[in-house]
């Protein structure tokens, strides 16, 4: 009996990791909102990670023990911001690729903690009504651990929710004109966001 236990046991195994390894070997996550400004001063929110990181849905202010820091150039590609330490908050960096003014920025999002991943994540701005369409998006490769979270954690739902707030911490911070001066930054990230 028990040998026939073990063999169930090993068919449902082998079935699972095939149905796992059938799942998508990539993911996109995406989401657009109407953003009360020009895609120039839109542009300018995103294309400096100073000023990126006052509206930033993942700022973990409540982290004890983080540190942040900024490399390269002020804006533009060479831009980089890491992070490291404050539990949730892992280690990880967002570097600018590429940057059309008042049109498009790149970005590579590499994480190193809590899991290894890089993800291409692009911000497309489009005029609309006297203001700007923006369109967030993120991209990357399903590892096998990543098909196997997908059978229970959705996420374009987990991520996209995220991104659905960034978007409209983006309007809010443009609409006051967001500080982008190093010491106003972190006062900024000193304060928790508003819950929206």
């Amino acid at each position: 009996m028990a040998i026939k236990l073990a063999i169930a046991a090993l068919i449902l195994v082998a079935a699972l990791g095939a149905f796992i390894a059938t799942r998508p070997d990539r993911f996109r996550v995406e989401r657009d909102a109407h953003v009360a400004a020009s895609p120039d001063a839109v542009f300018a929110m995103i294309n400096d990670l100073r000023r990126f990181d006052t509206w930033n849905p993942y700022r973990f202010e409540l982290a004890p023990g983080l540190t942040k820091s900024f490399e390269g150039p002020d804006e533009g590609p060479g831009a980089r911001f890491s992070w490291a330490g404050g539990g949730q908050a892992g280690e990880g960096s967002m570097l600018i690729t590429e940057s059309q003014p008042g049109q498009r920025v790149v970005l590579t999002l590499t994480f190193v903690k809590p899991f290894a991943a890089t993800n291409q994540t692009v911000f497309t701005l489009t005029p609309e009504n006297g203001g700007t369409r923006v369109r967030w998006s993120m991209d990357g490769d399903n590892t096998l651990m990543g098909k196997a979270m997908s059978l229970v954690i959705n996420m374009d739902t987990l991520v996209g929710k995220d991104f659905e707030k960034g978007l409209v911490n983006l309007d809010a911070a443009v609409r006051t004109g967001a500080p982008a001066s190093p010491a106003n930054v972190q006062a900024a990230a000193a304060t928790p966001a508003p819950a929206l």
